[in-house]
């Protein structure tokens, strides 16, 4: 909880602070990889930083933090402390690491808003930052103790037993641990981080979904190559997609994630978009393997069925759950698919049974589409839960 000071001061300098924070954050990334190059070359994402969607992220989640610490002092944004916490332990961020953070961005915020930092300004800011971070810290040392690593260490060396091409630009690679142990448990909707040396040296990271059951003897991963169009394609799907074959080894973390499946028994709507189906089939396979008997409801856009990856799966799989039905929208259909699954996805048609716990994940405006439509139909907020694949740029844009 904020001081009262620091409250007082923090209410009355966000608007000031919140006008300048996409600076702030700007600066601060300068700072932070001037003084520290190889986190930009080995920790964080080049194409994010290029992009400035990581900048983005950055100074919602402060925004949101801040704010909420001032209007609702009595709670916690646990929901997006703890996804921000999933990723930084996928990363193997530590606790030392916060402190190079502090330093940068309260040097950016100095710098940016000069003569109005005051020392009550500059005391209440940091109080804030250190409720977020330790905070952060607390729930990531649990989750490094939940994966029996220590902090930071979650990196593994892993074997490409497979590949598969599932479609021109995806393709699946299964995975299982060069030195003979057991695979982590994990749970259906959770992601891997991979690390892959490129070219010039840098060893770039990216999260993928495992697309297998959790009881699944390997893991799998489906990977997208990202086309930029007009910015730089991903590095490290470009990478995959090019040089990663059976016999390869992939630096692989420890899985995390906070898009999981808790309502086991009530009625599930599963809805995706591209590449986002990939945690919804890890879902659908615990479902089907568990004996799942309550409604399912599978939802996918794409933008045709040549597109639709893992296609095949995603039916079998609906197919095996006893109440199931999947529901598929094309903006460039086959032939005789029906014209009220053409386009993007609409769920006026759709009937969600009462109590639906609803789990989405792909490109953000599908995701804010979907939310609303589920809760003009009823469906309470705190049960759709989602996931962004990149810096979560939700609380950033709205």
């Amino acid at each position: 909880m904020l001081s009262e000071p620091s409250t007082a001061t923090v209410r009355a300098t966000l608007p000031v602070v919140g006008a300048a924070i996409g600076d702030i954050a700007d600066l601060f990334y300068r700072k932070l990889f001037d003084a520290h190059p190889e986190l930009l070359r080995d920790l964080f994402n080049r194409g994010n930083q290029a992009s400035g969607a990581q900048r983005q992220a950055l100074a919602g989640s402060i925004a949101a933090f801040a704010a909420q610490l001032v209007e609702h002092p009595d709670t916690r944004p646990d929901v997006m402390l703890g996804r921000i916490a999933h990723k930084h332990a996928s990363l193997g961020v530590t606790a030392a690491q916060y402190d190079v953070v502090h330093t940068h961005l309260f040097a950016a915020i100095a710098e940016v808003l000069g003569d109005a930092v005051t020392p009550e300004v500059a005391a209440a800011w940091d109080e804030v930052y250190w409720l977020m971070a330790n905070a952060l810290i607390a729930i990531e040392d649990r989750l490094y103790a939940q994966q029996g690593v220590a902090a930071g260490d979650v990196w593994r060396a892993w074997e490409v037993t497979a590949r598969t091409e599932e479609t021109a630009d995806v393709a699946t690679f299964q995975l299982r641990p060069a030195d003979g142990a057991p695979a982590p448990a994990f749970r259906p909707g959770q992601y891997v981080s991979v690390q892959v040396e490129l070219p010039d040296g840098a060893r770039q990271i990216r999260q993928y979904s495992l697309s297998s059951a959790p009881d699944s003897p390997v893991r799998s991963i489906t990977v997208k190559r990202v086309h930029g169009g007009g910015s730089p394609d991903g590095e490290v799907s470009a990478h995959l997609h090019a040089h990663t074959r059976a016999g390869d080894r992939l630096r692989v973390s420890a899985p995390y994630g906070d898009l999981v499946l808790d309502a086991v028994d009530a009625p599930l709507l599963l809805a995706s978009a591209g590449i986002g189906c990939t945690p919804m089939l890890s879902m659908l396979d615990h479902l089907a393997a568990t004996g799942h008997r309550a409604p399912v409801t599978v939802v996918h856009g794409d933008r045709s069925p040549a597109d639709h990856a893992l296609r095949t799966d995603h039916e079998r799989l609906t197919d095996k759950l006893p109440d199931a039905a999947a529901h598929f929208w094309y903006e460039n259909p086959e032939p005789g698919h029906p014209a009220d699954r053409t386009g993007l996805v609409d769920l006026s048609g759709l009937t969600v049974p009462s109590g639906t716990h609803a789990y989405l994940c792909g490109p953000l405006p599908f995701m804010r589409a979907v939310r609303t439509q589920l809760l003009a139909k009823g469906v309470p907020a705190a049960d759709i839960h989602y996931e962004v694949f990149g810096p979560d740029l939700w609380l950033a844009q709205d």
